[in-house]
């Protein structure tokens, strides 16, 4: 199954649906930090390589680009890819933003509709936030344009154009912990397909969650903890050691050793791997930060996000912060570090243990600088971010063996059908 990755970031979707047996024609990504991630990974990688054209550059692009630049190229395609799949950014969907139907964001899923029409894949996955299924206030219309946006979800207005294109579609909310991700990460899918297939594509993709997990060695009964996820990588008893892994100077990371047993999701996560993972920088602290953290631990249920009550008394401005639940799954990972407050230590979680809850093996390697801030924020896609607007590679294996598990059935239906007729 060829596919083609559409604002595919450093690489989750397109790493699970590799791992699942499927074969990457090209990836396109607008951050050139995300897509250096990638490139270094998946398209120059030594475990995985897509089948890169000769005619597209190895650089990061954004979509209109790729349309606007590659139209014949991309013409030629049509009929050799089987899959299409694609993340479109989803800031002007998340309720946990400002949700605004103007916010231009969400045109770039109009860029993808436009790329289906030229490429016809047979499939077609959609990934995105569950707000993606909301519909917008109309106080926040801006414009005429905005109209349809209001009246129905970007999810509604996206499947019937789909629909009108040919294809049936399937979609429906998912929890990413049903797949064996450490982490209640709750996403929209839209799951498409050109044939007339009397099975519900998304309701398949349900009913494989427990085969996976437990073809993964995972128990089916019970979600994986951030405790499964990220035990090992606890700086208690550890030596520690100069980080060397970008630039910036003054910080350390632990020695990492992989424990003589591993746990079934550590087996997942180390992947057949001998070395050290990379991103292990810890986070260097003031004294009063530590203090801070020691302090929402007290005034917190591990698990849940801090109440505004307990937020106030302790003058705290952010909307959200979160001590993890050492026995339980993570709450959704995102893009700011700070969300997030490890379980038994009070700091935040390092980019590896963020990538361990969102399932990326100790093999896969994200580079750029870790962090930005200010007006860099619109424009950086440092390692923390990569990570949190990923797709879970586990989640992406999954729906990659559903649907080539789908295309061999077809293909059997098929040759059935035409040895019938001779």
């Amino acid at each position: 199954m060829r596919f083609i990755d559409v604002f595919a970031g450093c690489g989750g979707l397109s790493l699970g649906l590799l791992k699942a047996g499927c074969r990457g024609v090209a990836a396109i990504e607008k951050n050139p930090m995300a897509f250096e991630t990638l490139r270094h990974n998946l398209i120059d990688g030594k475990r995985y390589r897509f089948e890169w054209p000769d005619w597209l550059p190895k650089e990061a692009m954004s979509c209109e680009q790729f349309i606007s630049d590659y139209k014949t190229q991309i013409s030629e395609l049509a009929g050799t890819v089987d899959l299409m799949v694609g993340g479109p950014p989803c800031q002007g969907f998340s309720t946990a933003g400002r949700r605004n139907p103007a916010d231009p964001r969400n045109k770039m899923a109009e860029q993808y509709l436009e790329l289906v029409k030229i490429v016809r894949p047979n499939y077609i996955v959609i990934e995105n936030v569950s707000g993606f299924n909301s519909k917008f206030n109309e106080e926040k219309k801006t414009s005429a344009a905005d109209e349809k946006y209001i009246k129905k979800s970007y999810a509604e207005y996206i499947s019937e154009e789909l629909t009108r294109l040919g294809y049936k579609v399937s979609r429906g909310k998912i929890n990413c912990a049903s797949f064996g991700v450490p982490q209640n990460r709750h996403r929209y899918l839209i799951i498409c397909s050109k044939q007339e297939l009397k099975e519900n594509l998304f309701e398949e993709l349900i009913k494989s969650a427990v085969q996976f997990r437990q073809s993964k060695g995972l128990n089916p009964d019970h979600p994986v903890t951030v405790h499964d996820a990220i035990a090992d990588l606890e700086t208690d008893s550890k030596q520690r050691i100069p980080s060397t892994d970008s630039p910036a100077k003054g910080f350390w990371e632990i020695e990492y050793k992989a424990p003589d047993i591993l746990s079934p999701y550590l087996k997942i996560m180390r992947d057949g791997f001998s070395g050290i993972p990379n991103s292990l920088r810890l986070p260097n602290h003031k004294v009063e930060t530590i203090v801070q953290f020691i302090k929402f631990r007290q005034a917190s249920e591990p698990g849940k996000s801090l109440s505004k009550k307990s937020r106030d008394a302790l003058g705290l401005k952010k909307h959200a912060i979160t001590v993890l639940a050492r026995n339980f799954p993570s709450p959704t990972i995102t893009t700011l570090p700070d969300d997030i407050i490890h379980y038994s230590e009070p700091r935040i979680l390092t980019a590896r243990e963020t990538a361990r809850i969102q399932s990326f093996p100790d093999w896969f390697e994200f580079t750029g600088k870790y962090t930005t801030g200010g007006k860099a924020r619109k424009l950086d896609c440092p390692r923390y971010t990569q990570i949190g607007n990923a797709v879970p590679p586990l989640l992406s294996e999954a729906i990659g063996q559903m649907l080539l598990a789908r295309k061999k059935e077809e293909q059997t239906y098929l040759e059935q059908a035409a040895a019938a007729k001779s």
